[in-house]
């Protein structure tokens, strides 16, 4: 048990109904979750407001009530704090809560349109590779140290942060590295936390289904570093237009990364082939395991963090070189006949063309490429008709299918798609609903040498078809198709 009162330590409270000398057990935004002695925290999300759900909370054992307008009634013995903010109330009650567990470890945040999930899990590679105690809070999954726990979100509640956080100072964890979404930012769930540094990778098209606009979205992506204290550091991709804005307000210690433009970490692309990469970073070369440009920048952003946070630079070239890539990003199998099959992440038209460009650069025009694409549902449905067109105008076969489509009906985002495609990249397109299907039908065109790029899902081991999670794994069925067809 815990003191009200301890728990509300920096929320800016606006008035109290009752006592906060009462001892509560934990803190729910979720009424369904809550239970005797509990504190429940009323958020307006976009689905539902939890101001409607006070009464079944108090209902079901809650004891203290935080929210940002008062109930018509009280109830008596309950206590009711009014704040200003409840998503800001709920990061520093959750912080407090857990005892602050991120000043007692070196946190960096990773944020941008693409690259955060690489960027945070490599970093979580070389940093135990250096010896150390390391956490992970990305898309993919969260480490605590050795152990592994299953991620929901790009960006976890605050809750959920800061019990993995205080799982990871348990565990002895030196650093943590954790990717952090413009929705996280938006809705406060990094408040409250002490970060060492902030990593600033692109700004690109994505999440206008959330963001009404993309200077909103840009200027969400600001304000996390316009918040980073004096002792952190702010490390940027200069090469990216939004990159100096990123910087604009800061008090953190500024640096910069950039291939084309000065800089405090640069590098220099030698050999780009589909192995990896050759780089000179501050006049040394490195061989590392990623491919193409944007994973140039991803190693640039790896190597300046960790000189930043005080590891040698010679001892942080030799485990870079070491580091294998993430699942679900740029992954790729040959098959018998030497049908090359890759996996990615690739979900927004910047990302998409990043990959297509990629392989573009390495393949000698004399096989095909052939790429399986499909867009999200209940999501940005402007990058729809733009994803197609990247896909077509970069690849000889195109084959649209689904994604996630989640509660829309997926032959309606494929049309939607198809709006994109220019009259004289028609003949290249095939739209094939089913995803093993199209996945299948790609393939079948493939002839030896070919190369398949599966785009959007990556790490996913699931469909969303009306809310429900269905087992789907992009790499696991290519493989599969390609054995049985290409023995």
């Amino acid at each position: 048990m815990i003191i009200l009162k301890d728990i509300l330590y920096k929320v800016a409270i606006e008035s109290i109904k009752g006592s906060t000398d009462v001892a509560v057990g934990k803190i729910e935004f979720d009424s369904r979750k809550v239970e005797k002695n509990d504190i429940f925290v009323a958020i307006r999300g976009s689905i539902s407001d939890g101001h409607d759900y006070i009464q079944k909370a108090i209902e079901l054992g809650a004891i203290a009530i935080v929210c940002d307008t008062f109930p018509d009634t009280f109830e008596k013995g309950i206590s009711y704090i009014q704040v200003k903010d409840t998503n800001k109330a709920l990061a520093f009650m959750a912080a407090n809560y857990y005892k602050d567990p991120s000043k007692d470890l070196k946190l960096v945040g990773i944020t941008g349109t693409n690259g955060k999930t690489t960027i945070a899990s490599l970093l979580y590679q070389l940093f135990k590779k250096a010896g150390f105690k390391v956490g992970l809070l990305s898309t993919v999954k969260i480490l605590v140290d050795n152990k592994e726990y299953k991620a929901t979100h790009t960006t976890p509640d605050s809750i959920t942060i800061n019990h993995y956080l205080s799982e990871m100072i348990k565990e002895g964890v030196e650093y943590c590295f954790m990717e952090v979404s413009s929705h996280g930012i938006h809705q406060k769930r990094t408040e409250g936390l002490h970060f060492a540094g902030g990593v600033f990778t692109n700004l690109s098209h994505d999440h206008l289904d959330y963001h009404p606009t993309f200077a909103e979205y840009r200027d969400v992506k600001k304000s996390f570093f316009d918040n980073l204290p004096k002792t952190a550091f702010a490390l940027s991709n200069i090469d990216d237009k939004n990159g100096a804005v990123m910087m604009q307000n800061t008090t953190a210690v500024k640096r910069t990364y950039a291939l084309k433009s000065y800089a405090d970490y640069r590098a220099q692309i030698l050999e780009n082939q589909l192995s990896g990469l050759l780089l000179k970073i501050d006049g040394n070369e490195v061989w590392v395991k990623l491919i193409g440009t944007f994973n140039a920048y991803n190693v640039l952003a790896i190597y300046g963090t960790a000189i930043e946070l005080g590891l040698d630079s010679l001892e942080t070239l030799r485990l870079l070189s070491e580091l294998e890539s993430v699942s679900g990003r740029f992954q790729y199998i040959v098959s018998k006949t030497n049908v090359t099959a890759i996996v990615d992440y690739a979900h927004t038209p910047d990302a998409l063309e990043n990959v297509l460009k990629t392989i573009n650069d390495i393949r000698t025009k004399n096989e095909q490429l052939i790429t399986v694409v499909g867009c999200g549902g209940n999501r940005d449905k402007t990058k729809r008709p733009i994803m197609a067109s990247i896909a077509t105008e970069l690849s000889d076969r195109v084959v649209l299918t689904s994604d996630n489509p989640r509660n829309e009906d997926p032959d309606v985002i494929i049309s939607e798609m198809e709006k994109g495609v220019a009259a004289q990249n028609y003949k290249k397109v095939l739209a094939i609903t089913d995803r093993k299907q199209a996945i299948k039908t790609a393939c079948q065109l493939a002839q030896p040498n070919d190369i398949i790029i599966i785009a959007g899902k990556g790490h996913e081991t699931y469909q969303e078809i009306k809310g429900v999670r269905n087992d789907f794994d992009d790499m696991k069925i290519v493989k599969e198709i390609l054995e049985q067809l290409h023995k």
